[in-house]
């Protein structure tokens, strides 16, 4: 499976969140609301996700295994990084 598309709309405001990301794959299958965090040890992806009746968050859609998931973020957060994103008043 292969990343074809990654799109970065910059979060406003100061906070941990810095953007959401939608992204395809194989140009047929899409995912929104990928969030890229500022962690106490640098940037991360989260996961789109829903709070269940616990009140804990599961993850909606993720990937099943560590190779993919690297690369996935690797993918996304080198595009934050060069700046080619949207910036965005609409979060």
């Amino acid at each position: 499976m292969r990343l074809t598309d990654i799109r970065i709309r910059k979060a406003s405001g100061e906070g941990k969140l810095k953007a959401y990301v939608t992204i395809t794959f194989d140009d047929c299958f899409v995912v929104h609301n990928v969030k890229i965090i500022e962690g106490k040890d640098g940037l991360f992806i989260a996961m789109p996700s829903r709070k269940n009746k616990t009140g804990d968050y599961k993850d909606v859609a993720h990937p099943i295994n560590v190779e993919f998931r690297t690369e996935m973020q690797n993918n996304i957060l080198e595009k934050y990084n060069s700046g080619n994103f949207q910036e965005s008043d609409a979060d």
